[in-house]
């Protein structure tokens, strides 16, 4: 039986296009149990849903989700937090318009809520992480895409169609590449694990020497953002130049996220934060250098803390400000 002191916990779906996370949480943050299993989106929604709910059910146990205070499931934009619906996100193929919120309070009979990932991921490290005691924060992923959350006065910043904070498609280079969102110069085109994959593969194929070529046996089709971090931090000439060019150009983002909200932390997670100092160094010398005077006094950019359970512990501020009518 899954309870808390309260009596009441929060059923937290993080639904990713590679993997599918479900835990009972309780509202101080307290993971009760927890259950996951690959997302397999390629097998359609019907498929990923019943998975879903199966997870729910192995979680918590049918006789026991009455005790639950709601479901929150932290999904892939674009999504419309108030209807609860998945709009067309780009890691989950054929997801166009589907009424999530609907067809999970129809078969569990919870009262569920649907939010941006990297909004719940936010608010996550807000309450629970590296946000804790401010009132100004914002997060930033950066992982196979860039994303974010921003939170203002305590409060999540959502933008009249739920979709503000997308950090990772503001323009940092008005000639740069061309963005999966139809932009160009987007941050997301120049500093995400596929950028920096996609500019290793390109040196490469030019004749660069480089160490990532051994390491992933020749295969181009191999190199990652994180095999290219991997080797950066072993020294290699050519992955270093490509992690400082991605950093630099989170740095840049970064002196506008800072002038436009004034934040006291900016928490930066995703893979590629496993770079370390290099990547957060180079980020703390251009906001250092380029950021507004007053903006950048007793700033933070700090790592993330809660690892992969941020989306997770983010569904219980998401549950407590929609069941108080947030």
């Amino acid at each position: 039986m899954i309870e808390d002191r309260k009596g009441k916990f929060v059923v937290a779906i993080d639904l990713g296009g590679t993997n599918l996370r479900v835990a009972a949480v309780t509202f101080d943050g307290q993971i009760l149990r927890r259950a996951s299993t690959p997302t397999r989106a390629a097998e359609g929604v019907a498929s990923v849903i019943n998975r879903m709910v199966r997870k729910a059910f192995e979680v918590i146990g049918a006789d026991h989700l009455k005790q639950a205070a709601g479901l929150v499931v932290a999904a892939p934009g674009p999504t419309d937090p108030w209807t609860g619906t998945i709009i067309n996100p780009p890691n989950l193929p054929g997801w166009v318009n589907v009424p999530l919120k609907k067809e999970l309070e129809a078969r569990l009979g919870l009262s569920t809520f649907v939010a941006n990932d990297a909004n719940a991921a936010a608010l996550g490290e807000y309450h629970f992480g590296a946000g804790r005691g401010t009132r100004h924060m914002i997060y930033v992923t950066v992982s196979t895409g860039i994303g974010g959350g921003i939170i203002v006065d305590g409060k999540l910043l959502l933008g009249k169609n739920g979709g503000a904070g997308e950090v990772g498609h503001m323009t940092i280079d008005m000639d740069g590449p061309r963005c999966a969102c139809g932009n160009v110069g987007c941050l997301e085109a120049m500093a995400s694990g596929t950028a920096i994959a996609r500019q290793a593969s390109e040196r490469l194929r030019a004749g660069v020497k480089s160490s990532i070529l051994d390491e992933v046996g020749g295969d181009l089709s191999l190199v990652t953002g994180m095999v290219v971090v991997q080797e950066a931090e072993k020294g290699d000439r050519l992955a270093t130049e490509i992690i400082t060019t991605a950093a630099t150009a989170v740095g840049v983002g970064m002196v506008n996220l800072v002038n436009l909200f004034d934040p006291e932390v900016i928490a930066i997670g995703g893979g590629i934060s496993n770079a370390g100092p290099l990547l957060f160094d180079p980020v703390r010398q251009i906001v250092n250098e380029r950021a507004m005077g007053i903006a950048k006094e007793g700033l933070r950019i700090v790592p993330t803390v809660l690892g992969d359970d941020v989306g997770l512990l983010g569904a219980v501020p998401v549950a407590i400000a929609a069941l108080n009518g947030g």
